[in-house]
């Protein structure tokens, strides 16, 4: 019984350390890093949350279609080296930005954002850390 009761506890470690590595991905195993694009929409909502803060933007498309944009960019933690904290991005929810990033290589409206200009013309520009760069 004591094998056992081992035996799944080790399972158990394996399987919780190998979904930490999966849920932590490199950039450029997800996004199409030679696509750079700009999307400009409507700044609807800032995750301020560990790994990647989030922010959502809605593209009005030329045929008057919204589509919504999730991007994915460095971690709190940066931001806060940086002197950066939510409220300087969450000011501008409600108005039209500029996403600068690259798209998913799967397609879906997601995205890694490189560069958030806000309508005042003031921009955020962020940089990969450099071992997710290599």
């Amino acid at each position: 019984m004591k094998r056992i009761t081992i035996a799944a506890a080790l399972l158990l470690a394996f399987g919780l350390a190998a979904g930490s590595l999966w849920a932590h991905h490199s950039p450029t195993a997800v996004f199409a890093m030679d696509k750079g694009t700009a999307w400009k929409g409507t700044l609807t909502k800032v995750d301020w949350v560990n790994p990647h803060i989030d922010v959502f933007v809605d593209v009005k498309q030329a045929d008057g279609t919204v589509d919504n944009w999730k991007f994915e960019s460095n971690p709190p933690s940066w931001f806060k080296h940086a002197g950066i904290t939510r409220a300087d991005i969450a000011k501008a929810i409600g108005q039209v930005v500029t996403v600068g990033g690259v798209p998913a290589r799967d397609g879906t409206k997601y995205g890694y954002m490189f560069k958030l200009t806000f309508a005042d013309g003031n921009s955020l520009e962020l940089q990969l850390k450099n071992e997710e760069t290599k």
